[in-house]
């Protein structure tokens, strides 16, 4: 239990939603604010969210939501742990990395976190304007950790070199989709609907750094890439590089 400066116990915001509430108070609750907060950040943006308008959306005074989440760390959380349900749980891993069917092993485990985590964070782009999501404590956060740290136990791995590896794959998740996301954003700001329009846009400051002959490698990616508007395929080339790598680390752990 964290304490304040004054070693006044201080109760968790989760240990707060374990506890039974009332029936008067159940139109009101942390998750049905966290809900609307959703809503509106999914709709408007990430900005547009304020305890006055979710307030304004559940037909209280801003004072009454207060009562119920204490400031802005406590909203993100619950709004993190609410999308988080999203994340498909894998099926149970055993230490030898697969599944009572043989079907799931600790690739096919991390990878359907991966594409799963993407996939959440494209419908809800205000993650990747988080301050710090990677560091959100919550409940189903950690349920997504553990099972991924399951599918690598067992395997050989010590376990700073398994939280490693989980950690890895999650930094580029976060990464690549936040590039993503941002690059929608950005074409949406300047009013660009595709990736020609795009490239269009961007055709004076690329064609004068491409005629300087400085870069014929990238040049020649321009002129011969097939697939620069494929996102998924850029990501699942991505993920597999990574997975490549904890692989390696497996592959040591067991020799």
């Amino acid at each position: 239990m964290v304490k304040k400066d004054d070693d006044v116990p201080e109760v968790s915001l989760w240990e707060r939603l374990e506890r039974p509430v009332s029936a008067q108070r159940t139109s009101l609750t942390p998750r049905r604010i966290a809900e609307v907060a959703i809503g509106i950040a999914d709709t408007e943006g990430f900005a547009a969210v304020t305890m006055r308008r979710i307030a304004t959306e559940l037909g209280v005074a801003p004072m009454a939501a207060y009562r119920h989440v204490s400031g802005k760390d406590d909203l993100w959380a619950l709004m993190v742990d609410q999308v988080s349900a999203e994340l498909e749980p894998a099926e149970e891993v055993t230490a030898e990395g697969a599944t009572a069917e043989g079907a799931t092993g600790w690739r096919e485990t991390l990878r359907a976190y991966a594409l799963s985590t993407r996939e959440t964070m494209l419908r809800h782009p205000w993650l990747a304007q988080l301050p710090a999501p990677l560091f959100a404590l919550t409940p189903r956060r950690l349920a997504a950790a553990e099972r991924q740290l399951v599918s690598l136990d067992g395997l050989g791995l010590d376990v700073d070199t398994m939280m490693a590896a989980f950690r890895t794959v999650s930094a580029f998740v976060q990464g690549a989709t936040q590039a993503e996301v941002s690059l929608a954003q950005y074409m949406k700001e300047q009013g660009w609907e595709s990736g020609d329009d795009t490239r269009r846009g961007l055709a004076p400051q690329m064609s004068y750094l491409m005629e300087t002959g400085r870069y014929p490698t990238y040049r020649a990616y321009t002129r011969g890439a097939a697939r620069k508007d494929d996102a998924g395929w850029q990501f699942g080339v991505g993920l597999e590089c990574v997975l490549d790598g904890v692989a390696g680390l497996v592959e040591r752990g067991r020799a």
